[in-house]
């Protein structure tokens, strides 16, 4: 049963694996045995030392993900470096907290790094298995803002409910192929995303009072689903959005 969640010898390249979640499930992968490939715009120094205490590979890029021309520099750099990807974890994202009204070129970032950035680091990955006969695994990191509206953020919105779309598309498109593409859904987290609602006490509070397990989530609250998708346990499991969130979807 072990061997059905091991990583061991897989690549994952993990965007935004320098902090937070992305941290998280870049140590998650290293425990399994995976060869980790963290993609973002700061140093990834810390994740590093934290995932080669597992004896593993790890590979830094550093790469503006909102630039389409490093997309293919991602790719080629892990089978150059490490070799042919097996997993990619769509992590890397932002938020700008502005009311509707204000909206002007700040949805262009957001959609930029969060959906558009996504889409073809996916293709990429996915063409890459293609063209070396592989199987693999895309997840994607949604949001409880894929399921409802918000308040002030509907660029994030927007960008979080087209990423279930995609999750839903590309099932359709390379499941056949050998390429599995589902979502995780993380609830109220404490992370950098949030630490503006974390600094609202009122906000926060009015948040934990809905959520029943009674606590927001930490990066370690993603880890199993992480794995569970980026295994052969889940290789039945596609265009599937799973929710971490302490039951926050239950209390419509």
């Amino acid at each position: 049963m072990n061997d059905m969640f091991s990583l061991k010898g897989k690549i994952a390249i993990v965007t935004g694996g320098n902090q937070g979640l992305g941290q998280g499930i870049c140590e998650a992968y290293a425990k399994m045995g995976c060869n980790i490939v963290s993609v973002a715009r700061r140093d990834s120094n810390e994740t590093k030392e934290i995932c080669e205490k597992y004896n593993v590979k790890f590979l830094e890029i550093k790469a503006d993900l909102s630039n389409r021309e490093s997309v293919n520099m991602i790719i080629d750099e892990c089978n150059k470096n490490v070799g042919i990807p097996d997993i990619l974890v769509n992590n890397a994202g932002m938020i700008i907290r502005e009311p509707i009204t204000d909206i002007t070129t700040s949805w262009d970032r957001v959609l930029d790094l969060n959906l558009d950035a996504l889409f073809f680091l996916s293709q990429a990955f996915s063409n890459n298995l293609i063209k070396n006969n592989k199987k693999g695994k895309i997840i994607n990191i949604c949001s409880m803002l894929s399921y409802q509206g918000g308040i002030n953020v509907a660029s994030y919105t927007a960008s979080k409910s087209a990423v279930m779309g995609l999750t839903k598309a590309f099932c359709n498109e390379l499941a056949g192929k050998g390429i599995n593409c589902n979502g995780i859904a993380p609830g109220y987290m404490e992370t950098d995303n949030t630490k503006d609602l974390i600094n609202n006490p009122e906000r926060y509070n009015e948040i934990l009072r809905r959520i029943p397990q009674g606590r927001w989530g930490k990066k370690e609250d993603l880890m199993g689903a992480a794995i569970y998708l980026a295994s052969s346990a889940s290789d039945y499991v596609n265009g599937f959005t799973i929710a971490v969130d302490g039951g926050w979807l239950a209390r419509w």
